[in-house]
């Protein structure tokens, strides 16, 4: 797939994995395995190089987003539900589990979601609700970032429901998906700017708009900055490429709903797709940007 193609044809989009319930947080190893999670199942799998699909952690605290830190290390989001953590873990070289965030302000996370990082390694974590809102604690839905003593600090409010999150490289903007379901909810990709002198993160531009459709949910950059999400439902249904100025590339349809996106396999060339029970996967030409491993420009 190149940026130049507006819509990617449906048989260049090709399944690798089935038989999972729900699939999201899709994240390669220096290798390009892909490990995804399987929520609802409350496991982690891993997709090797060569085809192999197995289960690499059952239980995993309810796992959904995930991404391999600038060590190596696999970085997950723990959604609520039954077994869910209702934490941020990561997965230590000889196995243990260290739990990173798991309250603010004394009270329980509402369910993390998804997770980025910044170029000095600290993670920035979205922490929604959806579905049943009877243990919820906290006062808002919003933004964290976890810093390197461990502290949780806030970092955007004032969203409906954040969702997927990326940062540039250079830590001066993050781009967040606001994905509310319900009826007249925001269903919008926005750009943050970071405010050097105030230090805060300032909202500075909505990239699109999916209402009233299903809204975006898991992203990924490419070496030119590009923004790769998944969002949509049915003939809707895909990843879209956006530039970092917010102009709308490419889409890629998928046979199922999306829910996460990544590069893996050999090179980086292939962009893998979380969707519905499945995951696909497209041959791109475009190098990806990640922070781990340090390949083709990532951080």
């Amino acid at each position: 797939m190149a940026l130049d193609d507006e819509s990617v044809d449906q048989d260049a989009v090709f399944k690798v994995a089935g038989g999972c319930q729900f699939t999201e947080g899709p994240a390669a190893d220096a290798k390009g395995n892909l490990f995804f999670s399987d929520s609802p199942n409350n496991r982690i799998m891993v997709l090797r190089d060569k085809g192999s699909l197995k289960v690499w952690k059952e239980p995993s605290g309810r796992a959904n987003g995930m991404n391999f830190d600038v060590q190596g290390r696999l970085v997950v989001c723990c959604a609520q539900g039954e077994g869910g953590a209702r934490e941020v873990q990561r997965y230590e070289d000889d196995g243990s589990v260290t739990v990173l965030a798991s309250e603010y302000d004394g009270k329980p996370l509402n369910s993390p979601n998804d997770l980025c990082f910044d170029p000095d390694g600290r993670i920035y974590f979205t922490d929604p609700r959806y579905g049943d809102q009877g243990d919820v604690e906290q006062d808002t839905m919003a933004v964290y970032r976890i810093e390197h003593d461990g502290t949780l600090v806030r970092v955007i409010s004032g969203v409906e429901t954040p969702n997927g999150i990326l940062m540039t490289t250079d830590g001066q903007t993050i781009y967040l998906v606001d994905n509310n379901p319900q009826d007249g909810g925001a269903r919008t990709l926005l750009a943050y700017g970071f405010d050097n002198d105030e230090k805060v993160w300032l909202r500075k531009a909505e990239f699109y708009d999916f209402a009233p459709g299903r809204g975006g949910d898991g992203m990924v950059l490419d070496v030119n900055g590009n923004i790769y999400l998944a969002a949509g439902s049915g003939e809707e249904g895909g990843v879209y490429v956006f530039s970092p100025t917010g102009e709308h590339l490419a889409f890629v349809p998928t046979p199922e709903s999306p829910t996460n996106c990544t590069f893996g396999g050999k090179g980086f060339m292939t962009l893998y797709i979380t969707a519905g029970t499945s995951v696909y996967a497209v041959e791109c030409t475009t190098p990806v940007q990640l922070t781990y491993p340090k390949i083709n420009g990532g951080t």
